[in-house]
């Protein structure tokens, strides 16, 4: 059994908190939905360590703004923007192509929830395939340069709603059940983690770890689809504390070499044998080497590799 990984940070910590003192100097971070939500705290913040940001986004000119306002307030002026539609296996492929340096941190942090029933013109359902598969063919497309750099770090942001459901591998797309927005975002979520503990088994000896996080229950654009955010005011966090333990996995020295973890309010979280009431820690089936293999085995059989 692994030792539960504590830090000396917590619920009420704050991205620019977590990364005081660290210097990131010529290293290279993407983050992808760098424009919105947790994201822009996220992409100021590794901007604090000095580090050569990249905002993979949808919109463009939200990006541009973004990228303005971190350079404005971390005075660092190497903030790029690039194009990526995480639901289309053309927009990442041509990211893809364009990206010929090392990479250092790629912070999976986009994503949808809990919107009505959509598919991609492949078929897929579009929470997963935005909110994994899209994820997922980055990151294989982005192994090589991820592996230049020896000691590189996949964040991959999950959500405490991956207790809401495992994947139904079975009928990941809903062509037989109803569809319930909740369990197609909470599959999603689930999918998250299992392809953070597959990156680490399978790319450790290149260098590369992955860990998936829980921010927390953030007030952003991401609850659109639910009428705003449920979660009561005093459980709630802003989005710089939201983007702390995003930022936690990416920079923290002592997580160089772990991976295949998840983490919530910046340390490791139990494993759960059954949901709890509120929704912390990790379901065994998220982190099941059997789970992990095979969806694995089905993301690449989707994509076409």
């Amino acid at each position: 059994m692994m030792t539960q990984i504590k830090t000396p940070f917590g619920r009420h910590s704050t991205a620019a908190e977590v990364v005081k003192g660290i210097d990131l100097s010529g290293k290279r971070a993407i983050v992808t939905g760098g424009a919105s939500g947790i994201g822009i705290e996220t992409a100021r913040a590794l901007a604090l360590t000095g580090a050569d940001v990249t905002l993979a986004v949808r919109n463009v000119d939200a990006g541009k703004q973004t990228a303005a306002d971190i350079t404005t307030t971390t005075g660092n002026g190497n903030i790029h923007v690039a194009p990526l539609d995480l639901a289309d296996p053309a927009s990442i492929a041509t990211f893809i192509a364009a990206w010929d340096k090392p990479l250092h941190i790629l912070v999976n942090n986009a994503g949808i929830m809990a919107l009505p029933e959509q598919h991609t013109p492949e078929g897929w359902e579009m929470q997963f395939a935005t909110n994994h598969l899209g994820h997922f063919a980055l990151a294989l497309g982005l192994h090589d340069t991820l592996a230049a750099d020896g000691a590189a770090r996949i964040i991959s942001v999950s959500s405490s709603s991956h207790l809401i459901s495992p994947i139904v591998f079975d009928d990941i797309h809903f062509a037989f059940r109803p569809y319930d927005p909740w369990l197609a975002y909470g599959q999603s979520k689930t999918a998250n983690i299992l392809f953070a503990v597959g990156a680490t088994k399978r790319w450790f000896r290149d260098g590369i770890t992955a860990n998936a996080l829980m921010p927390g229950a953030i007030a952003t654009n991401l609850q659109r689809h639910v009428g705003g955010i449920q979660t009561p005011p005093e459980q709630q966090k802003t989005p710089e504390q939201g983007a702390a333990t995003s930022v936690l996995l990416a920079t923290f020295p002592l997580l160089k070499g772990l991976g295949g973890r998840y983490f919530e309010d910046c340390n490791e979280a139990a494993i759960v044998p059954q949901r709890t009431e509120d929704y912390s820690g990790v379901a065994p089936y998220a982190l099941a080497p059997d789970n992990v293999d095979r969806l694995w085995d089905e993301s690449l059989r989707l994509l076409g590799q």
